[in-house]
């Protein structure tokens, strides 16, 4: 492990007091389970939900069933605060025929063409809708694209109408407007089984001040709401908190149940040892994050730009290193709190390092503890590769936010790419992997193992806040469920 010039003197092996802690938690998974099957519930609940982990990885599934409850007799939930109702919780006489309004997130990126260049959100976003259309409800499919300064053509839908009627197996209908007489027309000649694209709903300013008479009329359109759109449920704005207010019910959907299941239930209630991977530039912006999963994880890795503020703050030269000088105090107690809690706290012990923020800039491998004046750290080094894969591979359950340096320049790829590997890797052995949004997401697409993970974030504010403890907006305003006594 590290030698006595390594920039942290916590260890990775775990305390008597934490080892012990994991064995009465895994006992607790036992119990939990007799629990479950007791009340005659399995996984697949579960797995109607989306919950994708649930046939890799049953006994997470059902901790977590157990640990929440069932609901309605039908689904299990992972969410601590926020236990909602969800669409896979209303029959089929609850939904055939009838107006749904469903606020999905279908801002995806197009290219100056108008072609759609990831359409990850729009497929996420068709277990829910397909479910509808197969019980006879009338789809009315809403969303944002892009950050429109009002009627903005090159932020309209209709490019996202073809690859939606494609994976929907069914032409979808294209609306000019997203309120007024023109859509009420539509909406009443939509047939059973039929789906129809409002435009774009940030035209109007309206949206994101969340004002009643908006969301009233956005609302007069449907019988019921569903809210499939988890990257922006962290917003309380009229197409995901105002809504609710004129409609009942007021659902979750397939795709934001499964966000909670995973962010919350799964994080709040993992299989243990639990680690948690946070990287980014600057400590700032995960404050919040390192301090709430200081509270849960065992093990705790840090990477990315941040790293160098918490080396400043042990007294080690960190060249022309990002640092947030601001935050050297907040870096110490981050660490102080780390040794109190006995979570082992690992800062890469070596850094690549360069002479310039540049793709084609002079690189070399050196100490953390030993880098120089007018060098700047870029990545983790390669050991800390080794000593991180290593502490991950006496994990059972690993969430990820964040990239370990620059990945955007392949030069200084290596860590974040090797992370995640590591971490399809651990898939592959039932370990649960969660990939926390934002730019660890475009990590694990650029290696190709997105497709093995056990969750995938849609979201990133959604996802920062939810696992900084926050309650979101989006999710409050649903209808409560109604936990089963177990």
């Amino acid at each position: 492990m590290a030698s006595t010039a390594s920039p942290t003197s916590l260890s990775l092996l775990p305390t008597s007091s934490s080892s012990t802690t994991s064995r009465s938690r895994s006992s607790s998974v036992q119990v939990a389970a007799s629990r479950l099957r007791s009340i005659g519930l399995h996984a697949s609940p579960i797995r109607r939900l989306g919950f994708a982990g649930a046939a890799a990885d049953p006994v997470l599934s059902l901790h977590v069933a157990a640990k929440i409850g069932a609901v309605n007799g039908k689904g299990v939930r992972g969410v601590v605060s926020m236990v909602k109702k969800s669409v896979g919780d209303l029959t089929a006489a609850e939904l055939k025929g009838k107006k749904v309004f469903v606020r999905a997130d279908l801002n995806v990126p197009l290219d100056d063409n108008q072609n759609i260049t990831d359409d990850t959100r729009i497929r996420a976003a068709i277990p829910t809708i397909k479910h509808l259309i197969s019980n006879g409800a009338k789809v009315i499919l809403s969303s944002h694209l892009g950050r429109p300064k009002g009627v903005t053509p090159k932020f309209s839908l209709k490019p996202l109408v073809p690859r939606l009627s494609e994976l929907l197996g069914i032409k979808v209908e294209k609306a000019d407007d997203c309120i007024g007489p023109d859509v009420e027309k539509l909406v009443a000649s939509l047939p059973e089984g039929g789906v129809l694209l409002l435009e774009n709903v940030r035209f109007y300013k309206e949206e994101e001040k969340n004002e009643p008479e908006f969301a009233k009329k956005l609302a007069s359109l449907a019988d019921l709401y569903v809210n499939d759109a988890f990257g922006t449920a962290h917003r309380a704005h009229a197409s995901t908190e105002g809504v609710t207010k004129f409609l009942r019910p007021s659902v979750a959907g397939f795709l934001l149940q499964k966000e909670l299941d995973y962010l919350v239930g799964a994080v709040s209630s993992p299989k243990r040892p639990f680690a948690a991977i946070v990287g980014g530039s600057k400590v700032s912006s995960k404050i919040g994050v390192i301090e709430s999963l200081l509270e849960k994880c065992d093990i705790l890795l840090l990477g990315g730009g941040m790293i160098f503020t918490f080396y400043k703050a042990q007294g080690l030269s960190v060249g022309s290193s990002l640092v947030e000088e601001d935050k050297l105090s907040l870096a110490t107690s981050l660490l102080e709190k780390a040794k109190a809690k006995g979570v082992s706290l690992l800062l890469p012990t070596d850094v690549v390092i360069a002479d310039k923020f540049a793709p084609d800039a002079n690189s070399k491998v050196v100490p953390a503890s030993e880098i120089p004046d007018g060098w700047m750290g870029l990545d983790i080094g390669p050991d800390s590769i080794k000593t991180f894969n290593e502490a991950l591979d006496t994990t059972k359950t690993v969430i990820w936010n964040g990239p370990m340096g620059v990945f955007e320049f392949d030069k200084f790829a290596t860590g974040t790419e090797a992370i995640a590997n590591k971490l399809a890797d651990l898939s592959k052995k039932g370990v649960t992997t969660i990939i926390g949004g934002g730019d660890s997401v475009a990590a694990v697409e650029k290696v190709g193992v997105a497709d093995v993970m056990s969750h995938i974030s849609t979201g990133g504010g959604a996802s920062l806040e939810l696992l900084e403890g926050k309650e979101l907006p989006g999710v409050l305003a649903l209808d409560e469920a109604v936990p089963v006594a177990v």
